[in-house]
């Protein structure tokens, strides 16, 4: 629950930071995704995105059991369908 509640966080920053945010304006992970099957991606959101894959990789690999499994699986989702890209440029995505 923490860890959505920092989501929700990062949104409301975006939001109080600039009056017309919406979240509909936030580039994701998954945007990403869509977009370096284009090929065009820069060295920042390679990195963001190769960070959110290990990330992922890492906290599927410690779940105890099939439910601990799906319910960081959803919660990985929504970080990266909800989640500015640039989140996971942070140190703390960083494996």
């Amino acid at each position: 629950m923490k860890k959505t509640w920092s989501v929700l966080e990062t949104q409301n920053k975006l939001r109080r930071g600039s009056r017309t945010a919406s979240l509909n304006d936030i580039i994701s992970i998954n945007d990403l995704r869509d977009k370096d099957e284009r090929g065009i991606l820069n060295e920042e959101e390679k990195t963001a995105l190769s960070n959110y894959e290990s990330y992922r990789i890492k906290k599927l690999g410690c779940a105890a059991d099939d439910e601990d499994f799906h319910s960081r699986y959803r919660l990985l989702q929504v970080l990266a369908n909800l989640s500015p890209w640039q989140e996971f440029l942070h140190k703390k995505y960083k494996v």
